[in-house]
């Protein structure tokens, strides 16, 4: 199936129609007419391969590594405000271990930051899906000096290429890139994705036949039960309450009998382990059923990056917010907009009536299908409430579906209509030169905006100020400031207390393996350490001998480092300028000389 457009017609309207019909397109930055050409000629293999080939087929793909494949993480895991959209694949605690491309196709994307996915690189393939290598430390060659000489032209080490189709083609099996640690990796490991080409949504690796050894059922941490209407009460409490179980010799777990009244739901606290690794990483698929009937059935077969922040919808927040524990529920809240769910009964809310009595059932499973079984037996009765519902009550009012705005005196705050999930009471609190926003045991879905009146400071002071949160220890954190004539703004999804800050003090830089006036003849790199005490680093430059060099910035370890092989130095004296800025303007230069045949 394919759709075309007038020849007149131009690259946004192009762009313009295939999002009216929720196709999948992709951004070039080419002229209006090869534009067109590349995005018809994509859509048209695309669409070819997507009727011409099985959902998930079980041969067409290889492993994108050569060693045992031992999982660090697993797809649909909870993550901070989204779901995990790959597996991460142990490398044996190491770098520099070949990635293979899982079949043919051609590289149609390449990112380099300093976060998120570090080094990634996409490659389409015939078969309408594109595969997603992350937190790389280098790409195979040819790519390699393709990217080199798109970071030296741009002068940057940050850069997102899109390369025309077919001008990057790999074959299966072919080296494709070398397994890293590069950005918010806290190990190393190789970050894998397979995604629908056209709808971009990723799926679960596993399901295209990968085998990872696996016989060990999830674990159970807790379980709580939660009261849901205004009458509901739950173990004589209208609150929240954890309930009690134990294992069973069949390796199920029984949980104490639950007296209650009125809609009810259930939650747990659990993980998965494969038999391999030590990891926790999260389940594959949770089912309710209630005398017999399943109410709620979700797993993580697939999900889209417009839902993935709605896993707040989830889980269990205010709880995740007090105790960095993530309960998931087995009900849906009206504000859940997630795809996950296969069948739902009434939300997966129970309704418990007096002198009924109700098996609930919890069958939490993994990929594998290994699976623990939580029999939660409930008996409708009334008793005596001995811990009432919270008293959150306070003046301000948040109503969701409504924008919102606020005068804190030193700050204003401005919500849009649907930065929150629901409805609830805000905590606020004025003040001169801070404020407080409620705190982090409510989630915003969408930025808010936080205005900060700087008139009281003069120009010179001004410079060097920004807006910061303070962390739970009042450590100022910065955040993205935007400044016009006296007003101060940041946009942020991150409820809590908020302040100006000033930083006076430049960036630190530091050579980590040669001195001033070295020989460097044998060295293979440069290495240098960055720091900054405040607002953090902004931007870094280096030359030699008055050149651009290319340096990478390791944020995690605060290094930037220089290959020799990058550029060929013709002078045997070279001298070295870095200059390092941080986020207020404040700069520090490092210069120093050294000697290379």
């Amino acid at each position: 199936m394919i759709f075309f457009l007038e020849p007149n017609d131009s690259c946004k309207d192009a762009v313009s129609y295939f999002k009216e019909k929720n196709i999948g397109y992709f951004r070039r930055e080419l002229t209006p007419f090869t534009m067109r050409i590349a995005l018809f000629g994509i859509l048209f293999s695309l669409f070819q391969s997507l009727f011409s080939q099985e959902k998930y087929p079980q041969e067409y793909f290889r492993s994108p590594m050569g060693i045992p494949m031992v999982l660090a993480g697993t797809f649909g895991e909870l993550r901070s405000n989204h779901f995990h959209a790959g597996i991460d694949i142990k490398t044996q605690r190491r770098e520099g271990l070949p990635i293979y491309s899982i079949a043919e196709g051609t590289v149609t994307r390449i990112k380099i930051s300093h976060w998120g996915y570090g080094k990634a690189l996409y490659v389409a393939h015939p078969s309408g899906h594109t595969s997603v290598y992350a937190h790389l430390q280098k790409f195979g060659p040819e790519i390699e000096e393709y990217v080199k000489k798109a970071q030296y032209k741009k002068q940057s080490y940050e850069i997102e290429l899109f390369p025309d189709y077919g001008e990057l083609k790999v074959d299966k099996g072919k080296v494709i890139a070398y397994s890293g640690n590069s950005g918010s990796s806290a190990g190393p490991h190789l970050h894998f994705e397979i995604r629908n080409s056209v709808t971009e949504k990723p799926t679960n690796p596993l399901l295209y036949g990968y085998e990872v050894r696996d016989a060990t059922n999830p674990s159970l941490n807790g379980l709580f039960g939660y009261p849901l209407s205004p009458d509901a009460v739950i173990k004589q409490s209208a609150q929240k309450v954890q309930l009690s179980y134990s294992k069973q010799p069949d390796g199920s777990f029984l949980a104490d009998k639950v007296y209650a009244i009125g809609t009810i739901g259930f939650g747990f606290n659990g993980f998965d382990r494969q038999d391999l690794a030590a990891n926790k990483n999260g389940v594959y698929a949770v089912k309710q059923i209630v005398n017999g009937k399943v109410y709620s059935e979700y797993d993580f077969e697939t999900f889209s990056f417009a839902e993935t922040r709605y896993i707040n919808t989830l889980i269990d927040y205010p709880h995740f917010g007090k105790h960095r524990q993530r309960i998931q529920k087995s009900f849906k809240e009206s504000s859940n907009r997630l795809s996950i769910y296969k069948t739902l009964f009434n939300n997966g809310k129970i309704t418990v009536e007096e002198g009924l009595s109700y098996t609930v059932e919890l069958i939490i499973s993994d990929f594998a299908e290994n699976e623990i079984r939580v029999v939660i037996p409930v008996e409708g009765k009334k008793e005596a409430i001995r811990q009432p519902k919270a008293d959150n009550t306070t003046e301000n009012y948040i109503i969701a579906n409504k924008p919102n705005n606020y005068d804190l005196g030193a700050a204003k705050v401005y919500f849009p209509a649907n930065t929150f999930y629901s409805d609830f009471y805000m905590h606020l609190e004025k003040g001169t030169d801070t404020v407080t926003i409620h705190d982090d045991t409510v989630a915003a879905h969408r930025n808010f905006t936080i205005s900060f009146d700087a008139s009281p400071f003069t120009p010179s002071e001004q410079k060097q100020m920004f807006i910061a949160r303070l962390d739970k220890n009042k450590v100022p954190r910065h955040h993205r400031t935007y400044k016009r004539d006296n007003s101060f703004t940041t946009r942020t999804r991150t409820l809590g207390t908020y302040t100006l800050a000033k930083d006076t003090v430049a960036p630190v830089i530091k050579a980590r393996n040669f001195k001033e006036k070295q020989w460097l003849s044998n060295y293979s790199y440069l290495s240098l350490e960055i720091t900054d005490d405040l607002s953090g680093i902004y931007s870094y430059k280096g030359t030699l001998n008055g050149e651009w060099i290319l340096m990478e910035y390791e944020p995690k370890n605060k290094t930037i480092t220089y290959n020799f092989d990058d550029k060929i130095l013709n002078k045997t004296q070279c001298d070295l300028k870095v200059v390092v800025t941080d986020n207020v303007g404040n700069a520090t230069t490092f210069e120093q000389t050294f000697f290379r045949k």
